[in-house]
């Protein structure tokens, strides 16, 4: 097996932190939650599955499941959060993406503290931790970032996976979403998906406020 760093700790003069990739998805779909997901990875990563871990929109959905679940196994911790529809619609997408993210974050470090915030993108509203009397957790904006940190990577992975799942569910149980051809797109506006909101209009789960959906009732 390979040993290697991963970038879950940064080297300080005094000892090494832990360090929380975080990513988001869906933020660009026409239905359905955003989602987002915070991972932080061992610090020795001895087993050369590690070596998998990449953008999750590079992998299939059946590699990004396998994965998600080796990271989860694996993780020293992670958390996965969602902002819904409504919340999009009321809040814009922006503000309703960072809500996905420090749910995500929340979630991940009431498991287990860490120091610092690797943030895919390049803007971030800043997140105090619970215990840290309003003080901020150090964080970094990293345009594609889900390229370069592993722990990013790993994020994308695990919220794509959850978005996955989450997408199939609503449409098993909604036999409506079927003519939207939701479970392929998942959501995005791909041609047929949006020649069937201009044929049969929106859905409860669409969000109003993007796109063509604006102009559709």
């Amino acid at each position: 097996m390979a040993t290697s760093t991963s970038y879950a700790y940064i080297q300080s003069s005094d000892a090494a932190q832990f360090v929380a990739g975080v990513d988001e998805v869906a933020r660009g779909t026409f239905i359905g939650p955003v989602v987002a997901a915070c991972v932080v990875l061992p610090h020795i990563l001895t087993d050369d599955k590690y070596r998998q871990i990449k953008d999750s929109k590079t992998l299939s959905e059946k590699k990004r499941k396998e994965m998600a679940a080796f990271i989860k196994d694996n993780a020293i911790t992670y958390g996965v959060g969602t902002a819904s529809v409504e919340e999009i619609d009321d809040v814009n997408i922006l503000h309703a993406t960072m809500r996905a993210m420090h749910r995500a974050i929340d979630a991940a470090y009431k498991k287990h503290p860490f120091d610092k915030l690797l943030i895919d993108g390049q803007y971030f509203k800043g997140y105090t931790p619970p215990g840290l009397d309003g003080e901020l957790l150090d964080y970094e904006c990293i345009p594609k970032g889900d390229k370069h940190y592993l722990s990013i990577a790993a994020a994308s992975i695990i919220a794509k996976d959850y978005h996955t799942n989450l997408i199939n569910e609503m449409v098993e149980q909604n036999q409506e979403l079927v003519a939207y051809d939701i479970k392929k797109n998942k959501g995005y506006g791909t041609p047929k998906h949006l020649a069937a909101i201009n044929n049969l209009g929106i859905t409860e789960f669409h969000r109003k406020t993007f796109g063509i959906c604006k102009y559709i009732g």
